[in-house]
């Protein structure tokens, strides 16, 4: 069994910031979440090495939190030291930015886009940080992480190795990696690769070609693709903002299901059977058919706003496919409307929908 009091000594000497009996909630933009005994915050890469080290050979139960965008942490919190991920260093060159894991990911956006460097744009808006970005494969309006990627600095927590590695190791997927759900290695720093062009990623993404007036393929100013990103991310309050309780959130909660091939027309067919001869949006993807999580969620009869307006946890007023608090819901509270989400569009549908964000110490 660790002691707290001599755990956090022995941070203090390892360069972190160390304080006693903190509640979580104030850690994620979902903002619920239990007490932590100790919280132990890293402001240099050398100082989160290090912390990390020293509690791993001590078999200290450790929870890492950069961002906290992508979180739900249950109502009796973390039994341990929770790692607050702060290094936040960013190095600009002419093809490759270098960001450290604890940098805020929309503050690296805007900074390529002022410096005239374009590729991530698409990516404006999203809140966590620059770390988490390569762990979840983020992705929005056509770009993922994974198609700028140049290399991952990580530390291997069995070994304590620290090393760079390139995105043909990370095993990147449709928001995921080998690195979510798994705590065998910690990122440190991404390089992601950059046109010194200023000019945007190719646009591909239909809702944002229509909101810029372009064809599909066409390339913008990354400064214009910035703000017409972000200007239809703030209308569905997926913008952060403290007054806005539509962006207490994690964000997208649930991933666009993959159905297989071998039962798309089966799904398909129910989805007919229950709404008519409707047109169904459908993707392609490896192996079967995507489909829209949040196009599922309302056709199941979940509205905006859904379970009401006297709930704690609620369907954003803006955009069904974001759980928010509404100033005073529990981890509780969010996962019970998660399961009727989800269980709700199995019963209609049978596609049954994963949540996107991490959970820790509840289940949904």
């Amino acid at each position: 069994m660790w002691d707290a009091s001599n755990t956090s000594e022995r941070l203090v000497e390892a360069g972190a910031f160390v304080s006693r009996d903190l509640d979580l909630a104030g850690f994620t933009t979902l903002r619920v979440g239990g007490p932590a005994p100790v919280v132990a915050e890293c402001s240099t890469t050398e100082s989160l090495v290090e912390v990390v080290r020293l509690l791993d050979a001590e078999s200290v139960p450790t929870l890492l939190i950069a961002g906290g965008s992508n979180l739900v942490i249950g109502d009796d919190g973390w039994d341990g030291v929770v790692v607050r991920i702060a290094n936040s260093g960013v190095r600009l060159d002419a093809d490759v930015i270098a960001a450290e894991a604890g940098a805020v990911w929309d503050d690296v956006v805007a900074g390529t886009v002022e410096a005239g460097l374009g590729g991530l744009e698409c990516l404006s808006g999203i809140p966590g940080s620059a770390g988490a970005t390569p762990v979840q494969n983020v992705g929005a309006y056509g770009v993922e992480v994974g198609t700028v990627l140049h290399r991952v600095r990580l530390l291997d927590r069995v070994t304590g190795e620290v090393r760079w590695v390139g995105p043909d190791e990370l095993g990147l997927g449709y928001r995921t990696s080998v690195l979510k759900h798994s705590d065998a290695a910690l990122v440190l720093e991404v390089e992601l690769q950059v046109s010194p062009d200023g000019a945007s990623a190719p646009i591909r993404y239909r809702e944002l070609t229509a909101t810029l007036g372009v064809s599909e393929g066409v390339r913008v100013p990354a400064a214009q693709a910035r703000e017409a990103v972000l200007a239809l991310r703030r209308g569905k309050g997926m913008v952060l903002d403290s007054t806005d309780h539509d962006t207490w959130s994690a964000g997208s909660f649930f991933t666009n299901p993959v159905v297989p091939a071998a039962r798309a027309e089966e799904v398909l067919a129910a989805i007919r059977s229950r709404l008519g001869d409707v047109a169904v949006p459908t993707y392609p993807a490896d192996g079967g058919v995507k489909l829209s999580a949040g196009w599922l969620i309302e056709r199941a009869g979940f509205t905006k706003g859904f379970p009401g307006a006297d709930a704690p946890a609620r369907l954003s007023t803006k955009h069904t496919l974001a759980l928010t608090n509404r100033g005073a819901a529990s981890a509780k509270d969010l996962t019970e409307l998660a399961r009727t989400v989800r269980d709700g569009v199995e019963d209609a549908f049978g596609v049954r929908l994963s949540p996107e964000p991490v959970t820790v110490g509840c289940e949904i």
